[in-house]
């Protein structure tokens, strides 16, 4: 199969091609199991159909924008393969957010449906009535929602049968801003994406992704009548759809959806249901380890051949212990939303290399370079840059922070790392502002502009300091008002302040109080400069 049809390959699993010929050939297998019930592949395919027939009869046309604000459970996934199959531009909204972010998505991802669970009430009310004007389609999940219709009564009311003329759909994840507004990752569907195209794509941005998708799945190696997967995470984060829906499903296995992680109870699903594959993040496997011995040895874990990790860097000594538990069947990935070529590691392979994240498919073309644009000499640290694809992302709406993310054809997160002689990629930081906390991405300025409001601050500075369990924990560092005194009573009140008006894991979890902040002449506050000393000495920075 050559490169580009590989591709094509992977853009029909991942937008649900697939789906119906796994309900025509395993009808009765279990798709999705979750607390608010299951679906067989039948019945997910069937339920798809009809709820693709509600947008259309609504008069959604291709790559019009539907935003979900729902839970773990099978409409989300429903939603999700509706879009994919259909046309439509699908948008999970992360239902922790707090404030107006929720509303501001619907809006800014010009959503013309609208579909929200009821454990998210208020935020999914505030949504419709600030959007009301563009929206042709709203429907609660799980109740009965202020203006909304009921989803099971719409969607039951439909023939399930395959829709005529399918179309691939997309998904426009968002990620915070540092501004403190989410921003949305976009990109144009290609021609050359469609089945049966004509092979017109010769990037090699592109054709890494079809080569790294390849090796993932090949690791994988899913066999649709002995595997079943486990999500361990919230489904509207990029990673657990991937890996933990999309993937799985694409392969006919079924997947359990968990409604919170919860460490005994991830070893209790993996017995019950011979989970063979999941995805999990670093803080995961800290808390798992956490357990007392006894707990995790009364389990069956023998079927799990296949953890995949990412998001966030994992300590050498835990993923080792972690390998010792389960064998070597810890996988790893270093990858971008963006796009762009990704790294991969074998368990095989990183026992041989200890904190490398992987190798890059040979056409990805990713560099190291330096501040003056130079790719650097092998073994030196600089800003990691992805080869983007021939359909480059976009942040939607927002041109001045898509410009400043590229450099002509690479883009960049912002981590520094090096390559070894063998190629390996190893991090070692991060140039970004971002702090990564859990596999989370948290936005320090959103941080700053709450504590900004409180009465007793002149300014301030989060930042994100080592956590031997979460990678990185927030830290707000206080510049007081003449005549406030600086204590841990103030602390206490700042703190609390913060997880008053964000979500938990945004507030500091400690502060420190200093008589100023190191600035650039421009008077802007150098974060780079007041996080460094939080982590001087350790050979990594994230």
């Amino acid at each position: 199969m050559s490169e580009t049809s590989k591709l094509q390959l992977a853009d029909a699993m991942m937008t649900g091609m697939t789906l119906a010929y796994h309900a025509q050939e395993r009808p009765d297998n279990m798709a999705v199991i979750t607390k608010f019930g299951e679906r067989t592949f039948a019945e997910l395919n069937a339920r798809a159909n009809q709820l693709a027939r509600v947008f259309r009869a609504a008069g959604l046309q291709p790559d019009d924008g539907v935003a979900m604000l729902l839970v773990n459970r099978p409409e989300f996934v429903e939603t999700y393969y509706a879009c994919m199959r259909a046309g439509f531009r699908v948008t999970p909204i992360n239902w922790h957010l707090t404030g107006d972010n929720a509303s501001y998505i619907v809006g800014n991802c010009e959503a013309k449906a609208f579909i929200a669970d009821i454990r998210c009430a208020q935020p999914a009310i505030d949504a419709l009535n600030d959007n009301q004007s563009q929206l042709k389609v709203a429907l609660s999940v799980g109740g009965v929602l202020e203006g909304f219709d009921d989803y099971e009564d719409v969607v039951s009311a439909q023939d399930g049968s395959n829709i005529d003329n399918p179309e691939i759909g997309g998904q426009m994840l968002y990620t915070s801003g540092t501004t403190g507004r989410p921003k949305g990752v976009y990109r144009k569907r290609s021609p050359a994406a469609l089945p049966g195209a004509a092979p017109t794509d010769n990037n090699p941005a592109s054709t890494a992704q079809a080569q790294s998708a390849a090796r993932s799945a090949a690791a994988a190696a899913y066999n649709a009548d002995t595997d079943r997967a486990l999500c361990t995470g919230p489904a509207y984060h990029a990673a657990p759809l991937a890996f933990n829906i999309i993937a799985p499903l694409a392969a006919g296995v079924g997947t359990v959806l968990m409604d919170k992680w919860d460490p005994e109870e991830t070893l209790e699903l993996i017995e019950k249901y011979d989970i063979t594959h999941t995805h999990m993040v670093a803080t995961m496997f800290h808390r798992l380890l956490a357990l007392p011995e006894a707990t995790r040895n009364k389990y069956e874990l023998s079927k799990l051949r296949f953890v995949l990790h990412g998001a966030a860097p994992c300590p050498v000594h835990v993923k080792q212990s972690m390998m010792d538990w389960l064998g070597p069947v810890i996988f790893e990935y270093y990858a971008a939303t963006e796009g762009g070529g990704g790294f991969f590691i074998t368990a095989e392979e990183w026992l041989a290399k200890p904190g490398s994240v992987g190798k890059a498919p040979p056409a990805a073309d990713n560099k190291i370079l330096d501040d003056d644009g130079n790719e650097v000499p092998t073994g030196e640290v600089g800003t990691i840059y992805f080869r983007a694809p021939e359909v480059k992302f976009e942040y939607y709406k927002d041109t001045e922070k898509t410009a400043n993310s590229y450099r002509g054809d690479y883009f960049t997160l912002g981590d520094m790392g090096y390559f070894d002689e063998d190629g390996f990629l190893f991090l070692t930081g991060r140039s970004a502002e971002t702090i990564i906390s859990g596999g989370v991405n948290i936005y320090p300025q959103e941080t700053d502009d709450v504590l900004l409001k409180h009465p007793a601050i002149a300014d301030c500075c989060t930042v994100g300091v080592p956590n031997e369990e979460w990678g990185e924990e927030v830290k707000s560092v206080i510049m007081v008002k003449p005549g406030v005194t600086a204590d841990s009573q103030l602390a206490d009140e700042l703190i609390a302040f913060a997880r008053e008006h964000l979500p938990a894991f945004k507030a500091p979890r400690t502060i420190d109080f200093v008589d100023d902040l190191p600035r650039l002449p421009s008077g802007k506050i150098q974060r780079r400069v007041v996080r460094e000393p939080y982590w001087a000495g350790r050979a990594r920075q994230i």
